[in-house]
């Protein structure tokens, strides 16, 4: 089959990689003038366990009343945000309320199907994406374990290896965490797995450039058509015909496909984030630490340290909120002082779009006429869900049972 593939981020490169394994010829659309330069390019980094990684569904991280104003908002509300935010985040907090645990141990479950996936792509290309291994969750206080609760006893019910360990415990995993800081013990996931999504992007796509696969950068798709699947690029007068097109277009998504009557409601939630070299490797980050009352990461990745957090809803033009900003500088100085070169020229800042669903959860799976399939929408989890869901897409347009249960992430629950 000739497949199109609209989107050249972590989902869009590790479908186009899938499908080309499979013998497809694969043709990659990508608006921007290389992979991973959106939502992928300096996100958090957190690969596992899926349903620790901040933001990931509306049930954890604190109550579905949170507020939405002022100084101490858990999402802010930036310049340009509109009724359509408005309304977003009224069905996220709906979704908290009736999803529940559904929601998060569909993520769970996933997450691990897609964490296997990585490491048989990553073992059997010889890649190694910065990774690194051990997560850690800081408790300040008992109550703190109320925010993550239902992460934690789903992830334990579903098998995973999760350990309570106190504040000496968690310095030792940790050397470089202050030792005046405040802190009643630990959650640590030996298994937890953070690294470079950026990096394995670009690997995947040199990997299925040599499978075949064709991608074509600062290439804007138009509109789509399914039954025969097409693609109309802007700027061009016909549409390009497909036996297939994978819609992996992040934001975009929701736009190209409405016209096939699938309405998908996502919304930007825009993160921050700091990348810096470290200073000294004793006293920086060995693996991931969360800090769940602020919904802040702290990732190694390779000889840089990245400190992720924060949700915004609205484009704010561009602009970086300094107060945000802030927030990361104090975790990531006050959690390892020393471990990290603030001053360098190095030191990069980021703010990029969570492209998310009310529930969290991805949209999977045929839409509209025929040919036409989505895989789109995995907010927060993007790197967590992209091999598992790639190859779950793969299996679906050769006509396969996915090894994964996809039903929780059907592109018509909404």
């Amino acid at each position: 089959m000739h497949i199109a593939i609209v989107g050249a981020g972590i989902a869009g490169t590790a479908t186009a990689y899938e499908l080309a394994c499979d013998g497809h010829a694969v043709t990659v659309f990508e608006q921007r003038a290389a992979a991973a330069e959106e939502a992928s390019f300096a996100n958090a980094g957190l690969l596992a366990p899926a349903p620790l990684i901040p933001w990931a569904t509306p049930g954890i991280g604190g109550p579905a009343g949170q507020r939405l104003f002022g100084r101490r908002a858990a999402v802010r509300l930036a310049s340009g945000a509109g009724a359509s935010d408005l309304r977003w985040l009224w069905q996220r907090r709906r979704a908290a309320r009736t999803a529940g645990d559904d929601a998060v141990t569909a993520l769970a479950r996933f997450g691990s199907y897609s964490q296997a996936r990585m490491h048989q792509v990553a073992e059997a290309l010889q890649l190694d994406p910065e990774s690194s291994r051990g997560v850690l969750v800081l408790l300040r206080s008992p109550s703190d374990l109320e925010r993550i609760e239902p992460a934690v006893r789903i992830l334990r019910e579903t098998g995973a290896d999760l350990r309570d360990v106190d504040a000496d415990t968690a310095r030792l995993i940790e050397p470089g965490l202050a030792s005046d800081n405040e802190l009643a013990g630990a959650i640590h996931v030996p298994d937890g797995e953070s690294g470079n999504c950026r990096l394995f992007a670009q690997m995947l796509r040199y990997a299925a450039q040599e499978r075949g696969a064709q991608f074509l950068f600062n290439a804007r798709v138009a509109s789509l058509r399914g039954g025969p699947a097409a693609v109309l690029l802007a700027g061009e007068r016909e549409p390009r015909r497909f036996d297939a097109v994978v819609v992996c277009a992040g934001l975009a998504a929701g736009e190209l496909l409405r016209p096939a009557g699938t309405p998908l409601p996502l919304a930007g939630v825009h993160g921050y984030t700091i990348s810096a070299p470290l200073r000294e490797d004793t006293h920086a980050p060995q693996g991931t630490v969360i800090d769940p009352v602020h919904r802040i990461t702290l990732t190694r990745q390779g000889q840089r340290v990245r400190v992720a957090g924060g949700a915004e809803l609205g484009a704010a033009d561009g602009a970086l909120h300094a107060p945000t900003l802030q927030v990361l500088y104090n975790a990531a100085s006050g959690w390892f002082p020393g471990g990290v070169q603030w001053s360098s020229p190095q030191v990069r800042t980021w703010r990029g779009a969570r492209p998310m669903l009310p529930d969290g959860l991805p949209a999977i799976g045929a839409v509209g006429g025929a040919g036409l399939w989505v895989n789109a929408g995995h907010g927060a989890c993007g790197w967590a869900l992209a091999c598992g869901s790639a190859r779950a897409v793969a299996d679906l347009v050769a006509q396969r049972v996915p090894e994964a249960d996809l039903q929780p992430f059907a592109p018509q629950r909404f």
